[in-house]
């Protein structure tokens, strides 16, 4: 049986505005504290307080729900409902066992006892109000000349059972609210009706009342602070998690740098020192040595800038150029040098597109040529760019590799295909890879570029 309904009361003023009084006077602090009293008063024990608010059910997670199954467990979950009716039960019979009264009085009594307790289970905070007017009723229906004033037993009974109630199915400053009203209540009570002292029934159920709205009070602040540890633990977790993340990033890193840059760096060296251990090398063998020395210090520069990024979520990038089409002469070149023929055909008006573009579209045409290269050797390429109103296109197809060739194609990890997919996929592009007509590779992509954002490109 839980729940806490929570109002927040409008401020009355912009943040940090001092209240002022008629004459333009700032009010006193006392004068604000007891507004603030009032305005929490209104609101938990006035405002809407016959609003329907039934009480839910337990939830799955809750203990006595878990620990049952099949018809049991639904049942279990109409517990808290339960054990109201139960406990307005017993101060219905309450007011049916009053010797003193009997017939019409007596099951008024206990109708009475029973009305407000069962209101808790929709009207919480409506039920308060109708446990004292209950109470009054039931003093001068049933009491004897004003033995008992202002709580008999049954209404006594019903009370303490509203007020533990609504304390649980609201907070504890409703409460605290609720046990101020039942003291001035049986103050007025006695005092008013012909009773100028306490009754002895006024102070059992202050005590009483204390005691028990203390107890759900001290519930409720426990249950908000294991909250707040769940969620503490919860951001700890989380952020145990990063830290782990990174670490495992942080450790990939350095032995892919130790493993690969290794290897790198050596094959760069031997690049640069083989020619001078050939007397009089060809001139082409010369340039292949160039070319290879080229593109492991290009490969190591990229390696470094990609560890970079995996060692640290903050890493800055260098200043240095990203590749863009204006560069694919030079890696046309390149592919060329290494045995590869290819064309580019540009068709439409070539015009500056968003670095992101630029970028990505670079990177699909360099790894669909490393793949002709690898799983085709021998095959002739050709680069098609289509400049169009809504976004670029690329196509790029091999020829079919010779029957006769010298070089056994490289079967690679198939992380080609998929970064291609991933780059066409964050631009929310499209892409179709397949087999073309004459038994090569097609790999047609679109890149979409909004008018607004080329103008801004061209800008």
């Amino acid at each position: 049986m839980t729940e806490t309904t929570h109002t927040q009361t409008p401020p009355p003023g912009p943040a940090g505005a001092t209240p002022q009084g008629r004459a333009g006077r700032p009010r006193s602090p006392e004068f604000r504290l007891a507004a603030d009293a009032l305005s929490g008063l209104r609101q938990d024990l006035f405002h809407e307080a016959f609003a329907y608010r039934p009480l839910p059910r337990l939830g799955e997670d809750s203990a006595l729900v878990r620990r049952r199954s099949g018809r049991m467990r639904e049942y279990a979950s109409w517990a808290p409902h339960a054990v109201v009716a139960v406990l307005g039960m017993v101060g219905l019979l309450l007011g049916l066992a009053r010797a003193d009264v009997s017939g019409v009085p007596s099951l008024l009594c206990g109708l009475l006892a029973l009305a407000p307790v069962l209101l808790t289970l929709v009207r919480p905070a409506g039920a308060f109000w109708l446990s004292l007017a209950a109470s009054t009723a039931t003093a001068v229906i049933g009491a004897d000349e004003w033995s008992g004033w202002p709580w008999l037993p049954s209404s006594f009974f019903s009370h303490l059972v509203v007020l533990t109630v609504v304390a649980i199915r609201t907070r504890p400053r409703t409460a605290a609210w609720m046990w101020v009203l039942t003291g001035v209540y049986g103050f007025f009570a006695t005092s008013i009706l012909g009773r100028p002292d306490y009754g002895t029934d006024v102070n059992q159920m202050l005590v009483l009342s204390a005691l028990i709205l203390l107890a759900v009070t001290v519930r409720h602040i426990r249950r908000e602070a294991q909250q707040e540890v769940t969620a503490q633990q919860t951001v700890t977790a989380h952020e145990r998690s990063r830290r782990t993340l990174l670490e495992e990033r942080t450790t990939i890193a350095r032995e892919l740098h130790d493993v690969v840059a290794h290897h790198m760096s050596v094959v760069a060296i031997q690049a640069e020192a083989a020619p001078y251990r050939v007397e009089n090398p060809p001139e082409e063998l010369q340039k292949a040595f160039v070319t290879i020395r080229e593109n492991a210090v290009a490969a190591l520069t990229e390696l470094r800038r990609v560890l970079g990024v995996v060692r640290a979520e903050d890493y800055e990038v260098p200043d240095a150029p990203q590749p863009t089409l204006a560069d694919l002469d030079g890696l046309l070149g390149n592919v060329r040098e290494a045995g590869l023929t290819v064309e580019k055909a540009v068709t439409g008006a070539v015009r500056e597109l968003p670095q992101g573009v630029e970028l990505s579209a670079y990177r699909i045409v360099q790894e669909a040529l490393s793949n002709t290269l690898r799983h085709a050797p021998g095959a002739s390429a050709r680069v098609e760019i289509g400049y169009v109103l809504g976004g670029l296109g690329l196509r790029i197809v091999n020829t079919p590799p010779p029957a006769a060739r010298l070089i056994k194609p490289s079967p690679g990890a198939g992380h080609g295909i998929t970064g291609m997919r991933e780059r066409v996929s964050m631009l929310n592009g499209e892409m179709t890879t397949g087999p073309s007509p004459d038994g090569g590779y097609e790999v047609t992509v679109f890149l979409p570029v909004s008018a607004a954002t080329a103008t801004e490109g061209d800008a």
